[in-house]
């Protein structure tokens, strides 16, 4: 096989499991270590990959974050079916927290007729609910960001330590050996509240945020509890999810 070919295959390989290593190089195309570090070092030229010990990485797009309204409109199949697997972790008599991711939003649109407390900071979680006859709203007050309409600040952080919940529903933008990560640091300061007052914390995340780091890290995965995703992981993060007891539930495998 040609350095070309390869070459094509380590970033198809990338984009459909966000790292590589060395050894997967060598294994999955029948070459030595300094032929894979040669590879690596002609796509870090190209400035098409990261390199990392023992790897290599996709770079960070950094792509704005798009308003809530508009990925609202656009929530994918994967997110869901995540929603509403989540949403089969929802009893009657739970008192539970959601934040304002979309996925989270998913999860909110396929609650049923339960009797439950829910506790958030999105507006749009409230609207949501406030259809849902047998659901208390308790909205935290604070400063609104217009944009993507969640309340944050110091009010709803004092507010939320009043709360003991039972579950709390977490969405981010990157999950990896550095934790959970979040483009906005005020909206990951409520989030770590949030995580901090639920006995069990249960993160949504579609199979793409595995991989990724972004700019603010709200937690730790020591911290969380469960984590429904949409795809099995690869050997590297799943054994990264049982170093860290994390239970991981995956849609795909109900469909």
């Amino acid at each position: 096989m040609y350095q070309e070919e390869r070459i094509i295959g380590i970033l198809q390989f990338l984009k459909d499991h966000r790292r590589i290593s060395v050894e997967q190089i060598c294994e999955k195309f029948n070459v030595s270590r300094d032929t894979a570090r040669r590879d690596l070092v002609k796509l870090e030229d190209r400035k098409a990959i990261v390199r990392t010990r023992g790897g290599a990485i996709l770079p960070s797009s950094h792509n704005q974050v798009k308003n809530y309204s508009h990925r609202l409109k656009t929530v994918s199949s994967e997110k869901q079916r995540i929603g509403k697997e989540a949403a089969t972790m929802i009893h009657d008599g739970d008192r539970i927290i959601l934040d304002t991711s979309t996925t989270v939003q998913a999860c909110a649109n396929h609650m049923g007729a339960i009797d439950c407390t829910v506790i958030t900071n999105s507006i749009h979680q409230a609207e949501s609910l406030s259809n849902k006859e047998h659901v208390n709203i308790q909205l935290l007050g604070g400063q609104l960001e217009k944009e993507h309409r969640f309340l944050y600040g110091t009010s709803v952080i004092e507010r939320l330590k009043k709360f003991n919940v039972d579950k709390a529903f977490i969405g981010v933008v990157g999950i990896s050996e550095k934790g959970l990560t979040i483009a906005h640091e005020e909206d990951g300061m409520v989030k770590r509240n949030m995580m901090e007052q639920a006995r069990e914390v249960i993160v949504l995340a579609d199979h793409t945020k595995f991989g990724t780091t972004e700019f603010f890290q709200f937690a730790s995965l020591d911290d969380v509890d469960v984590i429904i995703t949409d795809k099995a992981l690869d050997y590297q993060y799943q054994k990264l999810m049982d170093d860290h007891h994390v239970q991981l539930i995956v849609t795909e495998r109900f469909n």
